[in-house]
């Protein structure tokens, strides 16, 4: 059976993944005309960028199965067998990682590996945690 929690999003990012295609489209649109090789690439690359940026804040979850934590965030994936993680605490850290919050949960495991995530309902997530792995202490 598996479980699956959203991402928190904070408001300024859920602003900025939205506002980046429109954006992309106005600055495109009003560019001075340059030459059409060059306006087509700057183009090509502002809405790759801003699709990539929208899909990720779209489909970033996190997924407790009977044995794997699974976390998707855009076209990235990891899985992490529950069995090998050692610790999960509260985290404000700046570092990147599938969490569209600055409210984070630093997930360790393996040897010395750190992932970042911000589950919308933190409590819900980790009581689904602890009781498919009970060797995690409950301290948080």
């Amino acid at each position: 059976m598996r479980v699956v929690f959203r991402s928190k999003v904070d408001t300024k990012l859920r602003i900025v993944g939205f506002a980046m295609p429109i954006l992309a489209i106005l600055i495109i649109s009003t560019t001075a005309r340059q030459s059409a090789g060059v306006l087509l690439l700057v183009a090509v690359l502002m809405i790759l960028t801003a699709v990539v940026v929208v899909w990720i804040v779209l489909s970033t979850y996190y997924e407790i199965t009977r044995d794997q934590l699974v976390v998707h965030s855009g076209p990235f994936s990891w899985r992490i067998l529950l069995k090998e993680i050692s610790g999960v605490q509260e985290s404000s850290s700046v570092r990147s990682g599938p969490a569209l919050s600055m409210d984070r949960l630093e997930v360790t495991w393996g040897k010395q590996h750190v992932l970042l995530i911000s589950p919308e309902d933190k409590t819900g997530f980790l009581a689904v945690l602890h009781r498919r792995a009970p060797h995690l202490s409950p301290d948080l």
